[in-house]
């Protein structure tokens, strides 16, 4: 029987994928609390479903930064994808495009930026580790060269985090799995102007952590909007607001990195008061089920990204596997819309939800004195930059 649900694909792939390979694509950081966290937090949210509705026409589409998905759904950037099938980042392109959202290419991908842009019939977000300037700017370059529609700026890896079941594992990632984009010549046989040097012993340069005073520098690289991934509180995400950031990804890296933090459930509602709608808002980390999909935005995401279900749906059948990872979650994310009486995603409000005890707003003061203020802002009572600087305040932002 093939599979119905991405369970039954995480139970195949497991039993086809390498242990050690396995354990690296699965793992989470030190003891995988946070990991487990992504899944009992979504788990715990419980629907309120509406009846006596007409939801026989329902449209899952909506826009990302302008651009148009068939639903809201996408492509996590994550790295070294022909670890479980040997097409990796152009398979999933392909079923990206044929699914009609948008692919994420990570820095560390295996295939290059003009590669998989080659093949893309759908909108590609370019995910950037720094790795010093004149990397940065090559690869921001070449993305938008190649005709990507963003550039996605990983924040939550300041320092690198190793796996203790990598430890274990004495596992360490083929350098040919997440060296495509620092090859001597990109795939247009073209010169690219990254040092040769780069490639002694490792795939790409080292991560070097940006800063907050830093991102103009990197805004002024390219017209593209600039998206930061790896936001989990409301300072840090009022802190882009001020720096004119267009998206924020609410992310806790799938619990990979750090571990004994909230889930990223946990963290969307104070990043979307915070932020009040001066940037888009996308989740990712722990999406498994449609009904996880409509948590998610109900609780004030646009979309959500989703990662280790495409190396599921991969290692079982390549781009067909990715292709019906997607198909389950767009009938799944469907039925539960139809279940809750809307007709469109747009339509979709915390209403349905029953929060459990942990994620009630009172137990984070300054989120509930922000959503005060919005209500008062979208009421024409306060201006915007009344909370704006109400809102600074509350959060200990100093102002430049």
């Amino acid at each position: 029987m093939d599979p119905i649900n991405l369970y039954d694909f995480e139970s195949r792939a497991k039993s086809t994928v390498p242990h050690n390979a396995w354990s690296y694509i699965s793992g989470g950081s030190q003891d995988g609390l946070a990991l487990k966290r992504n899944r009992s937090m979504l788990e715990s949210i419980l629907l309120r479903p509406r009846f006596l509705r007409d939801v026989r026409k329902r449209n899952l589409s909506t826009t990302i930064l302008g651009e148009a998905i068939r639903f809201p759904v996408m492509i996590a950037p994550a790295s070294s994808q022909t670890l479980v099938h040997p097409d990796g980042e152009i398979a999933t392109t392909k079923a990206a495009g044929t699914a009609g959202t948008i692919m994420s290419l990570s820095t560390s991908s295996t295939k290059s930026i003009e590669e998989v842009a080659n093949v893309a019939s759908g909108p590609l977000w370019f995910q950037l580790f720094h790795c010093g300037r004149e990397q940065t700017e090559d690869l921001v370059r070449r993305a938008e060269d190649s005709g990507y529609k963003a550039i996605c700026l990983t924040v939550d890896t300041p320092i690198p985090s190793h796996k203790e079941v990598d430890v274990r594992n004495n596992w360490k990632l083929p350098p040919e799995t997440y060296r495509g984009n620092f090859s001597h010549k990109i795939a247009t046989n073209g010169p690219s102007r990254l040092d040769p040097g780069i490639f002694e012993g490792h795939g790409k340069p080292p991560t070097i952590p940006l800063t907050f005073e830093q991102l103009p520098w990197l805004k002024s690289l390219t017209r593209l909007p600039l998206v930061i991934k790896g936001i989990r509180t409301a300072e840090d995400a009022a802190l882009c607001v001020k720096y004119d950031i267009d998206g924020i990804v609410v992310s806790n890296h799938g619990g990979r990195q750090i571990d004994c933090t909230l889930s990223s459930i946990e963290t969307l509602p104070e990043v979307v008061a915070a932020v009040n709608g001066k940037a888009e808002i996308y989740f990712d980390s722990g999406i498994r089920r449609g009904s996880d999909v409509i948590k998610a935005l109900a609780l004030g995401a646009r979309g959500v990204l989703i990662g280790r279900p495409i190396f599921w749906g991969l290692a079982v059948n390549g781009q067909a596997g990715v292709e019906k990872v997607l198909d389950i979650l767009y009938r799944e994310l469907d039925l539960v819309l139809a279940y809750c009486g809307f007709t469109s995603v747009d339509q979709i409000d915390d209403a349905i939800l029953h929060l459990p005890v942990e994620m009630e707003y009172s137990r984070i003061p300054y989120v509930e004195e922000i959503r005060g203020l919005a209500d008062l802002h979208s009421k024409g009572l306060i201006s915007r930059n009344e909370f704006d600087s109400k809102r600074e305040s509350l959060l200990g932002i100093e102002k430049q």
